[in-house]
This record gives C-alpha cells, structure tokens and sequence, in this order.
C-alpha cells in the first residue's frame, strides 16, 4: 500500500525563533499589530509503501528521527493518508 505522511517539523517552544521573532517584530508595519508569537517550522510531503498503517508510521517516524527533524532543536508531527 502506498501512503502519503504530511510532517510538521518545528523549533521547540523553549528555543529562540529569529525567523519567527524577525516576523512577529514586522507585522504592526504591516498594519497587523493584534498578529504575534510567530513560531516559523517546515512542512514536508513525501510517500511511503509499506504492508500496512502501523508500518508507514514506524518507517516515517525513523525518518524523522534520523534525517528531517533535528532532534536537540525540533519537534515533528505528522499525519498519515492512504494513497489511492
């Protein structure tokens, strides 16, 4: 079966966001003063094959750990979806 993971990887909140703060500082220039605490991340798409669900979310998970997300700055996320 093929499936599609969709992965939110983003700074832990204990860490300092310079894109985030650089963002939330811009936006009262922009005439949105009420918008703040911006937190900036990635989004990455990818298929995987595998025999079943539970087996898509391990394999996804292992490339998470070891390649997309930085585990000392980040966290991630993600969700599964069967491919048709």
């Amino acid at each position: 079966m093929k499936f599609r993971a969709e992965i939110n990887v983003m700074p832990h909140k204990a860490l300092l966001d310079p894109q985030g703060k650089a963002v939330s500082q811009s936006m009262p220039s922009l005439g949105l003063p009420e918008v703040g605490g911006v937190r900036i991340g990635k989004h990455i798409t990818l298929e995987v094959e595998a025999a079943s669900k539970d087996e898509a979310h391990e394999k996804v998970t292992v490339a998470c750990q070891k390649l997309l997300a930085n585990p000392i700055m980040e966290s991630f996320e993600f969700e599964l979806f069967n491919q048709a």
